[in-house]
Formats: structure tokens, sequence, C-alpha cells
């Protein structure tokens, strides 16, 4: 048996810059994948099958479009049973399915000693997959095709909160009021400290928080919760939403707010991870 964990992708800033002639959009995000996700497992068998369960899976089938399946009909690889333990929320803006899709390359390439794909097959996997295969902090520009390092980043860790309401990704693009907006600042070569990286940030934003509340207006409920939390360096929302994340210096303030938050809403998914 072999196991992978499918780190979520964290979008700490999004920046819409352009929308291009064919509909899609230009984009700049600084991308983490915090030590948390769904969990990928392998093992050889009959044919290739996959078992979905976890506590997001029952709305999860095991279909020809399933994004596990797709990526392992990409290598071909001998008969694999793959089993998807689904940890992450749906269409929650923390890259779910894609992380999903490069788990399974990964893990597939290391069972059978397998290449991964082409740059092409994988973004035509998704847009983040890419990104995902790499779950290292990093710059994501153009549709997501140019990815590029971020200096080293110090600790810090970080609380998930989604209310349990999906978000239409397509709906919050069309939903956009503004599709040119300005690049992330200038990088520095390095950051002193946490934070001197929380100050930068906080210059920086997400131009689908707007269309995203619009759609989902729970999601600014969220952030009303996160921000009133001392520790809380920054609250901002996740991709297209509707996950929110907090910012924390330390693990023990992260978990403070993770049993506040609890505690006010025991129906909402929150977590807490080290990035």
């Amino acid at each position: 048996m072999v196991k992978y964990l499918a780190r979520a992708k964290v979008n700490l800033c999004l920046h819409i810059v352009a929308q291009r002639r064919d509909g899609l959009h230009l984009l700049d995000s600084l991308v983490v994948f915090p030590e948390i996700g769904d969990i990928i497992e392998g093992k050889a068998s009959d044919t290739l099958r996959l078992h979905i369960d976890g506590p997001f899976g029952q709305n999860l089938e095991a279909e020809p479009d399933n994004l596990v399946l797709r990526a392992a009909h990409a290598m071909s690889p001998p008969p694999t049973a793959l089993h998807l333990q689904k940890n992450l929320p749906l269409a929650a803006g923390i890259g779910g399915g894609s992380a999903d899709c490069a788990a399974t390359i990964r893990l597939l390439s290391d069972m059978w000693d397998i290449p991964h794909p082409a740059q092409d097959v994988l973004a035509h996997l998704g847009a983040d997959v890419p990104a995902c295969m790499t779950a290292h902090p990093i710059r994501m520009q153009g549709i997501g095709d140019i990815l590029s390092p971020l200096p080293n980043l110090p600790d810090f860790w970080m609380v998930l909160v989604n209310a349990n309401q999906s978000v239409n990704t397509a709906a919050v693009f069309a939903a956009l009021d503004k599709r040119q907006n300005a690049e992330i600042a200038d990088l520095p070569s390095d950051f002193a400290d946490t934070i001197d990286f929380f100050n930068f940030l906080s210059k920086q934003r997400n131009d689908m928080y707007r269309a995203a509340t619009g759609i989902c207006p729970v999601i600014q409920d969220v952030l009303t919760e996160l921000h009133a939390i001392n520790a809380c360096a920054l609250a901002r929302m996740s991709g297209s939403g509707g996950t929110c994340f907090g910012l924390f210096e330390t693990p023990a303030t992260a978990q403070a707010a993770v049993q506040d938050i609890q505690a006010r809403h025991p129906d909402w998914w929150v977590q807490m991870a080290k990035v």
C-alpha cells in the first residue's frame, strides 16, 4: 500500500489581472500547501478501480470524470486499486480535486516507476494541477501555467474555515465586476520574519472576494469570525471561496482560534495546519 497526502491549495492572495479573448482569466497568486488534505492510497489489483470515503466522500462517485481516475488513465498504469479519503470540503476554493489528481500522479509514478505526464497533459487535467504537482509555496501567473518559486517563507500556522457552503467557480468568474487589476507587488528576495511576511500579504488582495460573497454571503460571516480573533494576523478568502483562512504566528494561538470558532459554530468545518 502506497499513501500520499493531497495537500490543500490555498491562495494567500489572488489578483485577476486580465481576461483573454478566449474568456480565460489571467491571474497572479501566491499559493501555499498546508499540512492538511485528502489521502490517496494505492495497491496492486486485478483492475483499475477507485473507492471513495471520508467526511466529504458521500457526494462523490467513482465516475470516469473523477480527477483521480482521469489522472490514472493519463498514465496507463498496471491495474491498481485506488482509495480516496475525502477530508476537504467540495467546491471550497482550496484545490481539492486538483490536489487529488496531482497526488494520484505522484503515487502511481512511485508505485510503478512511470514518468509524470507532460506539462500540457497536466494542464489539460486542470489549470491548478501543475501547481499542485509541486506542493511547495509558489507564484502562479498567466492561466496558472506560469509557476515560479517563492522566497523562503517563515513558519506560520493557518486556520481554515468553511461554513459548509459550496461555491461554483464559474459563477464567481461570471460575476466579477472588474477583470483588470494590478499584479502582486514586487516580491522581496527574503522576508525578515513572520510579521514581515504577514505585512506584505496584507497589502495584497483576493479579487474574487466581492463576487463570491455576493453569491455566498456566509463567506463574510466566516471572515468576521476570523477578524474578531486578536491573534489572527490576516484573514482572507482562498480561491473563489467559500473557504477562508486566518494566519497565526504560533500553533497555540491557531489551536485556540479553532476551539473558539468551533464552540460558536459547531456546524462549520474548522481545521488548523502548519504551512
